[in-house]
């Protein structure tokens, strides 16, 4: 892996050190998660699984099987693990690991596919709702919508003005949600109005788009306010200002990614096919 720094921008990157392969050998990796009892969760999405990785092992073990084609994965104050499945629904996880449903359609609708989640400290969920993983057959919901999941309530469609919406994340404050299009590479921004829903999105950054070397896809944030967003060979580092100071190469496309490890120091980082790590300068956030 190399760090490339954008001209003209400061030269103090996020990290100096280089990505590592920690596991390996699945379909298509998404979703991970660092649980604070210090081993990573992810979802490999054909095969209907949820790994877990402990640090010092190459070896995965399955966590939960089947996990509803599950994608993002996020836990909400009360310890339970939050699914976003591509089977169409929004699911907890109890400690037993008991699934129970959250959500599966809006409006009487069957949800295409949800993808990606951010949780507020309330409870509130936001998610994703892109169509990868329904068949144009199959789809009940003619748009793709960013939606809001309050427990033991119908979800509300907050913005159906993307193509493919897929990473979401929310800043340190709660007052930012910023949200990115596969399809555009835009990554977009939402103020949270004080009733939780957004106000009118404005374009943030944009990290284009790549069928073969990457796309606008996870994203997460550290304490210092940057941005970083998988997209075209690598992750793409923002400024708060939505400038582009940084580009993590690496030798496969990136899916997602998570921090985690002691400090919250580390970028886990999804492929296709495996797992890295990368150790960072900059401490990040879990939202």
């Amino acid at each position: 892996m190399l760090l490339w720094t954008m001209a003209g921008a400061a030269q103090q990157t996020v990290t100096d050190d280089k990505a590592k392969k920690v596991t390996n050998g699945f379909s298509f990796t998404e979703g991970p998660f660092w649980h604070s009892e210090g081993y990573l969760l992810f979802s490999d999405i054909p095969a209907n699984t949820i790994y877990k990785w402990i640090p010092g092992s190459m070896e995965s073990q399955i966590f939960l099987k089947p996990s509803g084609h599950s994608n993002g994965i996020a836990m909400d104050s009360s310890g339970r693990l939050i699914l976003v499945q591509h089977d169409g629904k929004v699911s907890a996880v109890n400690t037993d690991k008991k699934m129970v449903l959250l959500a599966d359609s809006y409006r009487g609708k069957r949800f295409n596919s949800p993808n990606d989640l951010t949780i507020a400290s309330d409870g509130r969920i936001y998610f994703t709702d892109p169509p990868f993983g329904v068949s144009d057959s199959d789809k009940e919901l003619m748009f793709s919508g960013v939606y809001l999941l309050r427990e033991g309530e119908e979800p509300e469609m907050l913005f159906d003005g993307f193509q493919t919406p897929n990473g979401i994340v929310l800043n340190e404050s709660e007052s930012k949600i910023f949200v990115n299009d596969s399809q555009s590479g835009d990554i977009m921004v939402f103020e949270i109005a004080d009733d939780g829903t957004f106000e009118e999105p404005e374009l943030f950054a944009s990290v284009g788009a790549s069928a073969e070397s990457g796309s606008a896809d996870g994203m997460v944030m550290d304490r210092e306010g940057r941005l970083y967003s998988t997209g075209p060979a690598g992750i793409h580092v923002f400024n708060s200002s939505g400038e582009q100071i940084e580009k993590i190469d690496l030798p496969v496309r990136a899916t997602n990614m998570a921090w985690g490890g002691n400090g919250n120091k580390t970028l886990f980082i999804t492929t296709p096919s495996a797992i890295y790590k990368l150790p960072m300068k900059a401490e990040g956030i879990n939202k």
